[in-house]
């Protein structure tokens, strides 16, 4: 069974910086694409950034060229650098590993919220 920890969420004004980490942990195959989603409230939950096994990422229009998705050598931990953060990034982030491209490991999500 796999397991998906968050960290690093927190308060920030707009502008600032934080970085998101997910860690992995039980059985799971190091070629899952792993990514990010975030749930603002009364919003469904949307895509953010994935990154695959061999490095290619994919990342929302709302987030491109503001946040960083990467993947550390063992393949086990992902991480989101999220710069330049604005009010609308407010949202709980949620790490997810995608076994086959039908099903989500999610894990539980951290919450991030941006001050204007």
């Amino acid at each position: 069974q796999v397991q998906l920890v968050e960290s690093g969420g927190g308060l920030v004004q707009a502008g600032e910086s934080l970085r998101l980490s997910c860690a992995a942990s039980g059985r799971f195959s190091r070629f899952n694409p792993m990514g990010w989603y975030r749930q603002a409230p009364g919003k469904q939950r949307e895509f953010v950034a994935v990154i695959s096994s061999e490095g290619t990422t994919t990342y929302a229009n709302a987030v491109r060229d503001r946040f960083t998705i990467s993947r550390d050598g063992a393949r086990s931990t992902v991480a989101l650098q999220m710069n330049t953060l604005k009010p609308d990034d407010t949202a709980v982030y949620y790490c997810y590993m995608a076994p086959t491209t039908a099903t989500r490991i999610w894990g539980q999500g951290t919450q991030v919220t941006v001050s204007s």
